[in-house]
């Protein structure tokens, strides 16, 4: 495994957690069809919510959000409707966050959860 694999899984670990902790309920992690990967699926209350999770050991290229354009909210959109039709449960309302990760070289992690980003 490369080491910025291991960061990036570890990052969604962290993330999981951190969802939890809010109430979520975890459906699915990484899941993965010919079009892409979703890393985190969940439940909020009523609401299904696909989550990307963006890792980074610094800001040195820029922060984590940063790195989801429209190009990739686009691909979310489309992993979305795949992971829901891959679905017996149908669901009325269905939102996308993000979820960033900043693991520093010193201290702790730093998570930071937007929701409804595209």
């Amino acid at each position: 495994m490369r080491a910025s694999d291991a960061v990036g899984e570890y990052g969604e670990r962290l993330a999981a957690r951190h969802l939890e902790g809010l109430g979520f309920t975890i459906l699915d992690r990484r899941w993965r069809c010919a079009r892409g990967e979703i890393d985190v699926v969940a439940v909020d209350g009523g609401c299904l919510v696909v989550c990307e999770v963006k890792t980074r050991r610094s800001v040195a290229a820029g922060l984590p959000v940063e790195a989801i354009t429209a190009t990739k909210l686009g691909r979310l959109r489309l992993l979305t409707g795949l992971w829901l039709q891959a679905q017996e449960t149908a669901w009325a309302d269905v939102r996308i966050d993000v979820v960033t990760v900043l693991l520093p070289r010193r201290g702790p992690s730093h998570v930071e959860h937007l929701r409804g980003v595209g």
